[in-house]
């Protein structure tokens, strides 16, 4: 039995998220029953994350093991023209048999972007936000969201998760050509916790939320206290990171 990493890439707009459900079309099924056609045999993917209906990837992870040989570019290049234009296969890799996708990401990193101009060629991927934002306020949250773990406030309610503990190593602001750029990398995320973030911090930036009031809402472990959970078309996963000995060993 070998097992193999497979990476890719996706526009979320069309999906009910990434993780297969029941009477609802995600990009995991799509993959998989495409890998299914191409190798003959039922594939079940054990993705690195999940993200939510409508949220995009530019680097995602999966892993599946499998008992047949085949040639990894002439699977990549196979599934390439069978999937749909929104769904692309990065690459293909054989990994050790105890490699996880999950378990072994190091990082996870995310971007928000908020149009401040009006653009129809945009909104699959932007939030269109006409206000004037005081990035300057923002990114002084930022830093209270390093200095901070528990982030309770920033989940969605009635989720099944163990704990609310994530390890943000970097969150910022950028402005540039009339969009506002947001960047954090954590080791986790909980479920819709960047778009609450995000939404939050828009207030502050509108000077409706201060940042003592920031500050407070992080103690409070109370999704009620924070802001406006903002769209998904917004949100893309930019990339996970894995032990660089990891990456290694399963490109030789």
């Amino acid at each position: 039995m070998s097992r193999y990493f497979i990476e890719f890439s996706y526009d979320g707009s069309d999906y009910h998220g990434l993780q297969k459900q029941p009477n609802a079309i995600t990009i995991q099924e799509v993959i998989e029953n495409n890998l299914e056609k191409f190798l003959g045999i039922e594939i079940n993917l054990v993705l690195a994350g999940r993200t939510d209906a409508g949220v995009h990837a530019k680097q995602m992870f999966a892993h599946f093991d499998i008992e047949m040989d085949f040639k990894k570019d002439i699977l990549c290049r196979r599934l390439n023209t069978m999937l749909p234009k929104d769904i692309c296969i990065e690459s293909v890799n054989l990994v050790p048999s105890e490699a996880h996708a999950r378990f072994d990401a190091v990082s996870r990193s995310y971007e928000y972007l908020i149009s401040s101009e009006k653009n129809p060629f945009n909104n699959k991927f932007t939030y269109y936000f006409k206000d004037h934002l005081d990035l300057n306020k923002m990114n002084e949250c930022c830093l209270d969201l390093i200095d901070h773990s528990d982030f309770k406030c920033f989940s969605k309610s009635k989720t099944d998760v163990k704990t609310y503990i994530c390890d943000i190593t970097s969150a910022e602001w950028k402005e540039l050509n009339n969009e506002f750029r947001f960047n954090i990398t954590a080791d986790r995320f909980l479920r819709n916790m960047v778009r609450s973030i995000v939404g939050t911090m828009v207030e502050v930036g509108r000077s409706r939320i201060s940042r003592e009031n920031f500050k407070k809402i992080l103690e409070s472990r109370n999704r009620s206290e924070a802001g406006f959970s903002v769209p998904a078309s917004g949100l893309s996963l930019l990339n996970i990171k894995y032990n660089n000995i990891f990456i290694e060993s399963w490109k030789k």
